[in-house]
């Protein structure tokens, strides 16, 4: 049974109990807050069987002092079955209070992971620096407006009910004009980078739609969109939210592609001198043709990666193959693969073509779009 049954179930179940108590008591959440603490001490450890299982668990009952919060300075200590901590180290301390009795519970919600991701981002930064230069530079200021796209126009459009597809489209377009006129410069083969792309993201967005409603996708592919069909209160368009995603995670690699056959043209047109532009285009094409071979299988593999513990199920499962593939979880990836993969392909021969007609074969290094004086 999978998550989104049992939930349903439950739901089901408190509906159908309480009656029998009154009718006037509602299902109420518990009251959570999530705050700093630090362990004292780790006043015993363990070992127990899930129930249900032959897998063992370790378990310890801490004493932590709180760190932040109303309870700031407080000591509790509760039993811990999650990551095993030691004395010192910092964590974030789930409290829940059942807003019938006030019963209280304790647990660890994360480790403080905040300290090492700051040093790892430091740190990346440092060598962008030091080895990127003003290309780097340009590459970080993008990032940070794609982030901040995606932070404050895509997740706000989508929770406040509006098209996730269109709004994906939108976005993904206006992180590709942003991203690549700020890390490559206004100029001729930036703007048919930028236009081959934004063809690309429309073409795959709609061929997405269409493959999404024939496979009979719900969007109901992880633990994550299940909590958030809940937490909204079903007024998100999962089967949207899901075809965003595979559009956001398509710009990635379509910026390398797009910019290498953008490149390629101009350096084609600068040294063919009366070459055709059919014959530039061919030639460039092949040169199109080694990039999407080596891109393809990097899209491919990063998305296994991403989700090898999945694929890893297979392994475990008395199922047969044919009917783990073809479940939504299996199916979803394996449709986010062949969309983005379908889309990095198209990239190479519309890109090529803008390029060919857009880009002027000139003496300077980079033919801007703006007009030049000569006297």
């Amino acid at each position: 049974m999978n998550v989104l049954k049992l939930l349903t179930l439950g739901i089901f179940l408190i509906g159908a109990a309480a009656p029998l108590t009154t009718h006037a008591q509602e299902f109420q959440r518990d009251i959570e807050t999530l705050e700093k603490a630090r362990v004292i001490s780790v006043i015993d450890r363990g070992e127990h069987q899930i129930p249900g299982t032959e897998v063992t668990s370790e378990s310890q009952f801490l004493s932590a002092e709180i760190l932040t919060g109303a309870q700031k300075g407080e000591v509790v200590s509760f039993t811990n079955d999650f990551v095993q901590l030691q004395e010192g180290d910092q964590f974030y301390l789930r409290h829940l209070v059942s807003p019938t009795d006030g019963t209280e519970f304790y647990s660890v919600a994360d480790p403080y992971r905040l300290h090492v991701l700051i040093i790892l981002t430091l740190v990346f930064v440092g060598l962008v620096f030091l080895f990127g230069g003003i290309q780097g530079i340009r590459g970080l200021l993008s990032l940070v407006g794609s982030l901040l796209l995606i932070f404050y126009v895509l997740l706000p459009g989508i929770s406040s009910g509006l098209s996730p597809v269109f709004v994906a489209i939108g976005v993904a377009s206006l992180i590709i004009i942003v991203g690549s006129y700020i890390t490559h410069g206004f100029t001729r083969t930036t703007t048919a980078a930028v236009l081959g792309m934004i063809g690309t993201v429309v073409v795959t967005g709609l061929a997405a739609w269409f493959v999404v409603d024939v496979a009979s996708l719900t969007g109901y592919g992880s633990d994550e969109s299940v909590y958030l069909r809940f937490q909204s209160d079903g007024t998100i368009d999962l089967i949207g939210v899901l075809l965003g995603g595979i559009l956001i995670g398509l710009l990635g690699v379509l910026y390398d592609s797009a910019i290498g056959q953008a490149v390629a043209v101009e350096e084609l047109l600068r040294i063919g001198g009366n070459v055709s532009k059919r014959e530039v285009y061919m030639r460039a094409l092949r040169i199109g043709r080694e990039h999407i071979g080596a891109l393809v299988n990097t899209l491919a593999i990063a998305y296994v990666g991403a989700s090898l513990p999945l694929f890893l199920l297979l392994q475990y499962s008395s199922a047969s193959a044919g009917y783990i593939i073809n479940g939504e979880v299996f199916a979803t990836e394996i449709v986010r693969i062949l969309i983005g993969s379908i889309g990095l392909v198209l990239a190479v021969p519309v890109t090529t073509l803008i390029a060919v007609y857009l880009i002027r074969p000139t003496e300077n290094p980079r033919d801007t779009m703006q007009a030049h004086s000569h006297k």
